[in-house]
């Protein structure tokens, strides 16, 4: 049986959001994954960030605590997730694998994967209703969402428009709803997206 690892060249991730960097074989008989280590190089310098022995799983950079982890029951995928993600998490990660056959000897593969994040400005958001509008009959339910793409933490705020040009502030919440619509409710509404 020939073991082999496979993963991507490189990924790109959004600050503050999370992403997969793929490591993956398959399983076969004749080998038993004895080690997993993933290892960060930045700066000419490399560390160790995660390991998976017979002892358990190791998170060995504080910098990543309770931020990385690694499929635990799905033999074949060493694939790791990073959640929270940091602009100093760019750098190039390789994931390796010890494999003991069944003669005892040992396998060792590695692949490396780029990890860039970058940081991604709000899109233009656009408006779900509830229910086909926009026109409603009066006492009727509904709301109107506000969704938009970019980097985490996305605010979002609701305005009606009033006479004379202002802007009538209802909401900082991502939907607007109304539990019983009155005719007073007419109006023309928009939102805002925004994040850092």
């Amino acid at each position: 049986a020939l073991l082999d690892l496979s993963g991507v060249h490189e990924v790109k991730g959004t600050w503050m959001g999370s992403t997969t960097l793929p490591c993956t074989y398959t399983p076969s008989d004749d080998f038993t994954q004895q080690t997993l280590i993933w290892s960060m190089e930045r700066d000419y310098s490399t560390s160790t960030i995660f390991r998976r022995d017979n002892a358990g799983d190791h998170i060995l950079l504080s910098h990543f605590r309770d931020r990385v982890s690694v499929p635990k029951q799905s033999p074949g995928d060493a694939s790791l997730l990073i959640e929270n993600l940091e602009i100093s998490d760019s750098g190039h990660y390789t994931c390796q694998v010890i494999w003991r056959s069944r003669n005892n000897s040992l396998v060792k593969k590695e692949v490396t994967t780029t990890v860039k994040v970058v940081k991604v400005a709000a899109t233009k958001p656009i408006i779900r209703a509830s229910e086909l509008g926009p026109t409603f009959p009066a006492g009727a339910r509904t709301s109107l969402t506000c969704v938009a793409n970019g980097s985490p933490p996305i605010s979002y705020r609701w305005f009606k428009s009033v006479p004379g040009g202002k802007a009538l502030l209802l909401s900082s919440q991502a939907e607007l709803a109304w539990d019983s619509l009155q005719p007073s409710d007419t109006g023309k509404y928009y939102c805002e997206a925004e994040n850092r």
